[in-house]
């Protein structure tokens, strides 16, 4: 058995948002944490909202975004926990209604099926917040156990900066049984 074998497997959901790029901060903090980590991507997050060369260098894994063959390997150990950051609204709200129609819907839809804890750090803005849609999705995830952190919506301070995004509060989410808002 390898050390990668030996370590609890986190199955990170990154979707597109801004924020994204900064992924690496959790990968770093979740290593720290003797975590093994692979990444799966939205198609639309592939898509240059963060570097994947450089995920894979780090966490060692291919980031994955297309379904795999059934002649494929499963290129990922069956997750003991899954994060989803940054989360946004689309991505919210096809899962809550259970839709699978892309990789990450899928890992995500599936893990609950499989109670593996999942954490989530939502990314979205004001606006989108308010939809009714989105407000009855984070009831739903929230009912099915989902851990939930306090929303980012990245609006700058009155000096015009923008605060952090926290990527470490998944993990702590993950690490409190019970936490999230």
């Amino acid at each position: 058995m390898t050390e990668q074998d030996e370590k609890p497997f986190l199955q990170l959901v990154v979707c597109a948002a801004g924020v994204a790029a900064g992924v690496g901060k959790l990968i770093t903090a979740a290593q720290e944490r003797h975590w093994e980590v692979g990444v799966t991507a939205t198609p639309v997050a592939l898509g240059g909202f963060f570097d994947a060369g450089a995920v894979e260098a780090q966490t060692g894994r291919p980031v994955r975004s297309a379904w795999r063959t059934p002649a494929d390997p499963r290129p990922f150990p069956a997750p003991d926990a899954v994060v989803v950051a940054p989360a946004t609204f689309n991505t919210l709200n096809k899962w809550a209604a259970g839709s699978a129609d892309t990789l990450a819907l899928g890992t995500l839809c599936e893990a609950y099926g499989l109670g593996v804890p999942i954490a989530v750090l939502p990314c979205v803005g004001d606006a989108l917040a308010a939809h009714p849609a989105y407000r009855a999705s984070l009831e739903r995830l929230r009912a099915m156990g989902v851990r939930i952190g306090a929303p980012y919506t990245g609006e700058a301070d009155e000096s015009g900066r923008r605060p952090d995004f926290g990527w470490e509060r998944a993990l702590d989410l993950l690490e409190r049984p019970g936490a999230g808002s």
